[in-house]
């Protein structure tokens, strides 16, 4: 599969863990909600600020699974394609945005 820069419509290259991306957003989808439900019981705001880090972790490892997988795939063809100064500034814009919090 071709790589493709931001904007371009095209599919990322992430299809072989699909179903584990998947898997991983069902996850936070229930600590958030988990997170809300605390928070209409009025729970102690350290117990709340701890879940609220918690599934921002698991939010980040997802894009960290990404990421590696944009490397290891978009990125590697467009070097070999002879557009890695493309694809390469695309990918350091990315994880500028990840180091900016």
């Amino acid at each position: 599969m071709s790589a493709a820069p931001a904007g371009s419509g095209r599919r990322g290259s992430y299809q072989a863990t699909k179903p584990e991306l998947l898997q991983r957003f069902r996850k936070v989808q229930g600590q958030v909600a988990g997170i809300a439900r605390m928070v209409e019981e009025e729970r102690y705001c350290p117990e709340v600020l701890i879940q609220i880090r918690s599934a921002t972790a698991a939010l980040d490892q997802i894009g960290y699974l990404l990421l590696r997988e944009h490397l290891a795939h978009c990125v590697a063809d467009g070097v070999r394609g002879g557009e890695g100064d493309r694809y390469l500034d695309e990918v350091m814009e990315v994880v500028r945005g990840f180091s900016r919090r």
